[in-house]
């Protein structure tokens, strides 16, 4: 049998317990040119809840009974594929359940003897991937730039701050709680902000006296107006994610936009599938620094597909480092 999460309803605010219902349904059976993949590990990430409203956004929502949209990674138990063999490992779109059948398109092929299969899901997959082209290609950071990043604990912002180091900047994350703060320093991060301890504006005056070039959002609210103020001449802002409104009914806007015309800024929206095409150079460029130990990865494993709601609330309350996983085979 196979285990699955559907969608029960659409939630407002911070998800229930009865948003999903857990169920189990016969093991998928493959047609020719599919594979039957066993998934071992299952990526939480905050644009999860994005995708349960049902409003326009740059992916159709999870229709109601379906399940539950997530990244996935695991092996390849019976293939009628021409490009893939039994014993293969896959990573792609294989939502939160046990086993899938799927043509593969969209997946891809992944090595467990050159990382942890989590890493698949984390650095190595879409978070890695979203801090790669964030940071680079969107906010276009250049050797000196003081660099702010909020969630800088988590999946993306722990990567974020790392490429921004290798490549020559100022870092300063902004976490909550001291372990936190503490891992940004271990992993090379040049100052760090306790939003939970501290005023985050006095922590900018201490960490980023001069102001900052480039600030890496995902977090939006009031760090992101605190940002704003902060903002040098020609600074740049990558709006990645919004996690502090996510559960909100109604969505709180900056109100220190204004800095962007006074400082002549940016400030830039992206979606990490806009750079599809240019995956694989990406994950070839971070698995080098990998090696090189200039990159460090972290994963939050949790199991058992039965705890999904208390693992996937760890994405709001904080209670996790890193990228955030559960592994759903038995």
């Amino acid at each position: 049998m196979n285990k699955q999460l559907t969608l029960s309803k659409r939630p407002v605010g911070l998800p229930e317990k009865d948003t999903w219902t857990l169920q189990e349904s016969e093991m998928p059976t493959i047609k020719e040119g599919e594979v039957l993949v066993r998934q071992d590990y299952i990526s939480l990430d905050p644009a999860m809840r994005g995708w349960m409203n049902d409003t326009k956004s740059y992916i159709p929502p999870v229709g109601i009974g379906e399940v539950m949209r997530a990244g996935s990674v695991g092996e390849v138990i019976e293939s009628k594929h021409p490009d893939y063999v039994a014993g293969d490992f896959l990573s792609g779109w294989g939502g939160v359940q046990q086993y899938v059948a799927t043509n593969a398109k969209g997946w891809y092929k992944v090595e467990p003897t050159l990382a942890p299969l989590p890493t698949y899901i984390g650095t190595l997959g879409m978070p890695g991937m979203t801090a790669y082209f964030g940071i680079l290609e969107v906010a276009k950071i250049k050797e000196g730039d003081v660099v702010l990043v909020s969630g800088a604990a988590g999946a993306v912002g722990s990567v974020v701050g790392q490429i921004a180091k290798i490549k020559g900047c100022h870092v300063v994350g902004i976490a909550g709680g001291p372990d936190k703060c503490a891992y940004l320093k271990e992993i090379g991060f040049d100052g760090a902000i306790d939003y939970k301890n501290e005023n985050v504006r006095e922590g900018l005056k201490r960490e980023c006296p001069k102001g900052i070039d480039v600030y890496f959002d995902n977090v939006g609210g009031e760090i992101l107006d605190h940002a704003l103020a902060k903002l040098r001449m020609h600074g740049r802002i990558a709006i990645c994610g919004a996690i502090s409104q996510y559960n909100n009914t109604s969505i709180k806007g900056p109100s220190n936009y204004l800095s962007l015309l006074v400082n002549r800024g940016t400030m830039q929206g992206f979606v990490v599938m806009d750079y599809a095409k240019q995956y694989s150079e990406a994950a070839m460029q971070m698995g080098m620094w990998m090696m090189e130990g200039k990159l460090k990865s972290k994963e939050a494993v949790f199991e058992g597909i039965e705890n999904f709601h208390d693992t996937f609330l760890r994405l709001f309350n904080g209670d996790k480092m890193g990228k955030l996983v559960l592994k759903v085979s038995e």
